[in-house]
């Protein structure tokens, strides 16, 4: 099976199941402090945070990929920007919700 599309079922996955959780937790109480393994039950600081600890986990499976992976050069740029896009994306998106949190608090 192409790696590709193992790479696209897995997000199509990811996100309908984000989506969910989404749902599920969006009117429960955030934590912000203490450990919680959900996501969704994490407020946007620690969102951020997690997403800054993440940032070297991400790199090494992209490294991973690149020495394993049976890629051409453009399908290892292409999941590298996707990865890099992701990450930027989830990063400026938990920062400006936390802000914007702490100001109406």
């Amino acid at each position: 099976m192409n790696i590709i599309l193992i790479f696209i079922v897995s997000l199509i996955a990811n996100l309908i199941g984000n989506t969910v959780m989404s749902v599920i937790y969006k009117n429960a109480e955030k934590k912000d402090k203490g450990f919680v393994i959900v996501y969704h039950k994490l407020s946007y600081r620690r969102r951020f945070i997690r997403t800054l600890w993440l940032i070297p986990f991400v790199s090494l499976l992209y490294l991973t990929m690149y020495w394993i992976g049976d890629l051409t050069s453009n399908e290892n740029i292409t999941i590298g920007v996707i990865l890099l896009f992701l990450l930027l994306l989830d990063i400026l998106y938990n920062f400006t919700k936390w802000k914007n949190s702490e100001k109406q608090v």
